[in-house]
């Protein structure tokens, strides 16, 4: 339950209604000039909580029932990573982030959810026990600001998210769990149904997937994940959070495997008419916990927002500013801009790149390295010249 008395996530989720998340903090502040692309870590929470409280309000304005804590890789082990060099303890980050949750939650119908994610010393082969303890310190964090659940997401390997789960359930909130997996499952070759099993076994009551994937290849794994979870007798709500990338050229190790990732995704981006039809199709497999991930702006979510408000009841603020389907065009002072007011013009459009001479697709890395491979030891020095060089040489003869 939120401190407000309102319902929280389970009760919301039990009632059969629609729960609406937001969107991928880390590339949108990366765009916006607050976040480091490479470490992808969220110090901005407390160095500028106004740029992270800002975007907070935008997703809350589009639609979302909940409010991330901007705590994406704010493990200590994964700050320290690599060089990156911090004034700030994880701890600090955590705190900001959750303050800056709550503040924006109460200003709406949304509850706040604390976020884990994968950990370098996972890739490094350490123990349960020790990452265990990183999951541990961000759980204390959570459970002194009180949120209102707990959300161990983006994790490549099911063994890591299971233990992330059993850290989480300890403090006795809902946990929700997803995997950054598609339709081949994880990197060590366990199957999304398999996964989903063991996630809801370790005591995850709302399981799915986020990012790596576009859309509909995340609500397939996902339909995936619900046969597992069904077949093993099991019971659990479903979530999704996927890329705003269209990614049909994709391997199992998703979007980060792209040439273009992640300077160069946006001729890939999703329309909001693309959104429209994610969060009919999410619905219709019986997912009714529908976010979004890397890629996705407010206008995304607030394009979810739409398509479901038949079934949630409304709209959301956000729509003052938009006719559906394009109605605001009416307005246009140009005719044939007028003309595209109409549901089966955008529906049913092409939209081109306006780059003739690339493809439509690309060739993944392919370098089939996963946890317990050298080169996913990691370290806390930073990458010397000579790794660098290797690295280099061994792109070019890939």
């Amino acid at each position: 339950q939120n401190p407000d008395g309102d319902k929280g996530i389970l009760e919301r989720l039990d009632a059969g209604e629609i729960v609406i998340g937001d969107g991928g903090f880390v590339f949108a502040l990366e765009k916006r000039g607050y976040v480091k692309a490479g470490p992808w870590t969220p110090e901005a929470a407390a160095e500028h909580p106004e740029a992270v409280r800002q975007l907070h309000r935008e997703f809350l304005r589009a639609g979302a029932n909940v409010m991330q804590t901007f705590t994406f890789y704010a493990s200590d082990d994964k700050l320290e990573n690599r060089g990156n060099k911090l004034a700030l303890t994880g701890a600090q980050i955590n705190e900001a982030a959750c303050d800056l949750a709550r503040e924006v939650a109460n200003e709406g119908d949304a509850l706040v959810a604390g976020g884990v994610s994968q950990t370098p010393s996972y890739l490094s082969c350490k123990s349960d026990q020790e990452v265990k303890a990183i999951f541990k310190k961000q759980l204390d964090v959570f459970t002194k600001k009180n949120v209102d659940f707990l959300i161990a997401e983006y994790f490549e390997h099911v063994e890591e998210a299971v233990w992330a789960v059993e850290v989480l359930k300890e403090s006795g909130k809902p946990v929700a769990a997803t995997l950054c997996i598609g339709p081949e499952g994880d990197m060590h070759g366990n199957s999304p149904g398999d996964c989903a099993a063991k996630l809801v076994k370790a005591g995850a009551q709302i399981v799915g997937v986020n990012c790596h994937f576009d859309p509909l290849t995340c609500v397939k794994t996902v339909k995936m994940m619900k046969e597992g979870v069904e077949k093993a007798g099991l019971k659990a709500h479903y979530m999704v959070q996927p890329l705003a990338y269209h990614t049909p050229d994709c391997n199992c190790q998703g979007f980060i495997d792209l040439p273009e990732f992640p300077f160069a995704l946006e001729p890939r981006i999703l329309t909001r008419w693309d959104m429209h039809q994610y969060a009919r199709e999410a619905y219709k497999a019986g997912i009714h916990y529908i976010g979004g991930c890397c890629g996705y702006e407010p206008y995304h979510i607030r394009a979810v927002s739409e398509e479901l408000a038949p079934e949630r009841g409304f709209l959301p603020a956000a729509s003052e500013k938009h006719g559906m389907w394009g109605a605001g065009l009416e307005m246009h002072t140009k005719p044939w801009v007028r003309a595209r007011a109409r549901r089966d013009y955008w529906e049913n459009l092409k939209p081109a790149s306006g780059r003739p001479l690339c493809p439509s697709m690309s060739a993944p890395d392919s370098w089939g390295v996963t946890r317990g491979h050298a080169d996913l030891m990691q370290q806390k020095e930073a990458t010397t010249k000579d790794q660098l060089k290797q690295l280099f040489d061994r792109s070019k003869n890939h």
